[in-house]
């Protein structure tokens, strides 16, 4: 995995197996790229999590990372929400275990922070024709903490912050782990594992 700014002495904490965000090294990236697999990985927010709304424990995974949006300010890509939505509301497309801005949770399975919770992900990248167009749509299923959320759903595209979703050609692309830059983290995570389908 490669961090955000390789020429910063910061890197994420490792420590007993566990692997902790830190905001100043930025999001951590895989250096190899997918298409389609399955991904199994635990994360815990913080027992002493401050914060409301988006700024509480803030994270997510970006199943197919494509790089920044033309801004150079946003990550661009299909992200899943992490979140601490235990006992804390905010807009529903944005809350744990949706596929942010674009499809809501099909329940809030979220746990108390500092419990460890899990992610458990099919992943099925989108099809491009050789004139870039799409042939066959991105697809997730998602368990959280052995909870269904997203059942097959078909993406309508990336998952911007503001713009609405669109395709556009891509190859197999890195998985990335977010590091949202919020007071709230650190957010920690462990057992990840992946294979390929």
């Amino acid at each position: 995995m490669t961090y955000d700014n390789p020429d910063n002495p910061e890197t994420w904490k490792v420590d007993n197996g566990i692997l902790t965000v830190n905001k100043k090294a930025g999001s951590l990236t895989t250096k190899d790229a997918y298409m389609d697999y399955q991904l199994h990985l635990e994360y815990r927010i913080p027992e002493e999590i401050t914060g409301e709304g988006q700024s509480r424990g803030n994270s997510g995974i970006f199943l197919a990372y494509l790089g920044l949006d033309e801004s150079g300010l946003f990550e661009d890509g299909y992200e899943i929400q992490i979140l601490d939505n235990y006992n804390n509301e905010t807009y529903v497309n944005g809350q744990v275990g949706s596929m942010y801005k674009q499809s809501i949770p099909l329940a809030n399975a979220a746990k108390k922070p500092g419990e460890w919770q899990t992610y458990d992900i099919v992943w099925k990248a989108p099809g491009f024709n050789e004139d870039g167009s799409l042939s066959s749509p991105a697809t997730v299923t998602a368990l959280h903490n052995g909870v269904l959320v997203q059942n097959h759903y078909e993406l309508k595209g990336i998952t911007p912050w503001i713009d609405p979703p669109s395709y556009r050609n891509h190859s197999p692309s890195p998985i990335r782990l977010q590091a949202h830059g919020d007071p709230s983290e650190p957010i920690s995570f462990r057992n990840i594992w992946l294979r390929r389908l």
